[in-house]
């Protein structure tokens, strides 16, 4: 099993800045990927951003040059920087943890942390 402490969601104002940080524990093995996901009220879950175990990053368009996915594999943790922040950026932002045992993939969860941008 695989547990997590996700932190840094709240409420910013347009234009604002908000530092998301997933912390993940338990039975981890080989890291493969990390990334955070979000999904506003009735839209489908998104990616925002990832990150693999050498470093590439990926980023939705939508979130390119204003936000800032990064990991610190010592400690299992991974974080994304959000500047310039929009209200269509107000969702429930998820991490997802991409552990590969042997040759197969299992993705893991977070609970879920809120980020509302809103005057």
């Amino acid at each position: 099993q695989v547990q997590f402490v996700e932190s840094g969601g709240g409420l910013v104002q347009p234009g604002g800045s908000l530092r998301l940080s997933c912390a993940a524990s338990g039975s981890i093995s080989s890291i493969y990927a990390m990334g955070w996901y979000r999904q506003a009220p009735g839209r489908q879950r998104e990616l925002v951003a990832s990150i693999i175990s050498g470093g590439s990053t990926n980023y939705a368009d939508s979130v390119k040059g204003r936000f800032t996915i990064s990991a610190d594999n010592a400690k299992n943790t991974v974080y994304l920087q959000m500047n310039s922040l929009k209200p269509e950026d107000t969702a429930v932002y998820y991490c997802k943890i991409r552990l590969k045992v042997i040759s197969m993939l299992y993705d893991y969860w977070g609970q879920g942390t809120q980020v509302t941008v809103s005057s």
